[in-house]
């Protein structure tokens, strides 16, 4: 019994020895992470991330309030009220995504006929209350003119596989 009990002790000492090499040896090896706030992965252009409204060049937004994007969402989370304008064409008064409910799909993307509700590269957006996660057209607005040109480029890289 006691020569059984000494082998598994030396086992024992050996698995701990090689876990001792093994972590020494690893120790300077090269790194396979990346540090993330200072360095980060490069994204697809098909990445999904925070939602945008797009304007045309001459200023004037997109979105003509077709209402495709609020049908085809599966969350549930756009909701879009439209007015008629004296022309007799269509723009939205309000246009909300609850970006609690979004599930980042992508479909409201796909849906819209003239590229007005795109989604951008950008994952690193936070907030420190949930009333500010209801994204309404002002904020959209925001978003698609700060990121217009990375989103036009986008769309020109995407278009292949649309």
């Amino acid at each position: 019994m006691k020569t059984t009990v000494r082998i598994a002790r030396q086992y024992l000492l050996i698995d701990m020895i090689k876990g001792f090499a093994l972590t020494f040896r690893m120790l300077f090896a090269k790194k396979f992470t990346i540090l993330y706030p200072f360095a980060s992965t490069p994204i697809s252009p098909r990445f999904r991330g925070e939602h945008a409204l797009r304007r045309y060049p001459n200023g004037e937004e997109r979105c003509i309030a077709c209402k495709l994007c609020e049908a085809v969402c599966p969350a549930q989370a756009i909701t879009i009220e439209a007015e008629p304008r004296a022309d007799g064409s269509r723009r939205t008064t309000r246009y909300d995504i609850d970006m609690v409910k979004c599930i980042y799909c992508g479909l409201c993307e796909e849906a819209c006929p003239v590229d007005a509700i795109v989604e951008g590269p950008n994952m690193e957006f936070s907030v420190e209350n949930r009333k500010n996660l209801i994204y309404t057209k002002d904020i959209l607005l925001a978003n698609g003119d700060k990121l217009e040109p990375t989103l036009a480029e986008r769309l020109k890289r995407d278009a292949p596989y649309r």
